[in-house]
């Protein structure tokens, strides 16, 4: 669709990524997200697992579908303070602790300061430790050096820092002169951003939606259960709207848009799949299928919580998932032409 705006779709991510939302605290990200559908007349509701689920009538208001992305991110939690003052973590999310090794973070205390650090190995320095690249990266070896004069427990406790503190990833987003969108977190929070910009054309009148269709920001999926609740009655069709994932092997790339076949809690419908393919291509939509062999949705998690409906996944391709991701403004686009297509067609 011509009304499709790559460049305001990466506005929002990049003010997204940029507010941290590891799962569990995430109520300024949907504080976000609930901004937006007020600036733009959007009826919501804040559920009580702190989501955000809005609701737009469309032609048809006899069934209904529901579209989902996530806004919470991978994160680590205080663990433990150590006797020197640094601070072992425990995981939100399932990421490598190689991954992260080398990062700025932030610590969000309970008393509501934030205090800055970097996620290192405890045996970080070649001059001194012999065998620093072998060491083995897990919990009992990476540590938080905090951006605070401490060099005991007790003093890294006055400064306000306690087990159970959130600690969230610096996103370093950055867009690039030949159009690719770096940045952490971009696992989900390009797709919230591309369905801000399906709600901003749709609010201008420049989509019609077929049916009623809800649109759910959800904020536990990196734990496995975010949109597995708050799904309205009438719903009959589920689209998750997450990354796609690339690697060997795999047929999804930076610039298309992916539609998933199976993950690993089993195919996604079939014919909900073929739907979205006869849209790609009648519409010009570059696409790849493909299958995520380590991978969960919120609509495969609202499966297996019972519910009746037709359940479908696509997302724009992310190189390097749950690690620095990157992908390309071609995907974006490409993404959102698809649910721009799928909104304005017949259920399958």
């Amino acid at each position: 669709m011509n009304h499709i705006n790559e460049k305001e779709i990466v506005s929002y991510i990049k003010e997204l990524v940029s507010i941290p939302s590891p799962s569990g605290y995430t109520e300024q990200a949907i504080k976000y997200t609930a901004a937006f559908m007020e600036s733009k007349q959007v009826p919501y509701q804040i559920t009580n697992k702190g989501a955000l689920l809005a609701t737009l009538k469309g032609k048809d208001d006899s069934c209904h579908r529901l579209l989902t992305a996530h806004v919470d991110t991978l994160g680590a939690m205080v663990k433990e303070i150590k006797p020197n003052g640094r601070l072992k973590l425990t995981m939100i999310g399932g990421f490598r602790w190689n991954s992260v090794e080398g990062e700025y973070c932030k610590i969000h205390t309970a008393g509501g300061d934030v205090i800055t650090g970097t996620i290192l190995i405890n045996q970080t320095s070649v001059h001194v430790y012999k065998n620093a690249g072998d060491a083995k990266r897990d919990e009992e070896t990476i540590e938080v050096r905090i951006d605070a004069v401490v060099n005991s427990k007790a003093e890294t406790e006055d400064v306000g820092i306690s087990v159970g503190d959130f600690v969230s990833f610096e996103p370093r987003v950055e867009e690039t002169k030949t159009g690719f969108l770096k940045s952490r977190h971009l696992d989900d929070k390009a797709s919230v951003g591309i369905l801000l910009h399906i709600i901003e054309l749709i609010q201008a009148g420049k989509i019609e939606l077929a049916y009623t269709t809800h649109f759910l920001i959800s904020n536990n999926e990196e734990i496995g259960y975010g949109g597995n609740s708050n799904i309205p009655d009438k719903t009959v069709e589920y689209l998750a709207v997450d990354m796609g994932a690339i690697g060997e092997g795999q047929t999804t790339d930076e610039y298309s848009v992916s539609i998933c076949a199976k993950d690993s809690s089993g195919p996604y419908n079939y014919k909900l799949r073929q739907h979205l393919v006869s849209l790609a291509k009648a519409n010009d939509v570059d696409y790849r299928v493909d299958i995520y062999p380590y991978y969960g949705s919120d609509a495969s998690a609202a499966i297996r919580a019972g519910f009746d409906v037709v359940h479908g996944l696509i997302g724009p391709g992310i190189d390097a998932s749950h690690a620095f991701e990157r992908t390309h403004l071609s995907s974006l686009k490409h993404t959102a032409n698809l649910i721009a297509h799928y909104l304005q067609s017949e259920l399958v």
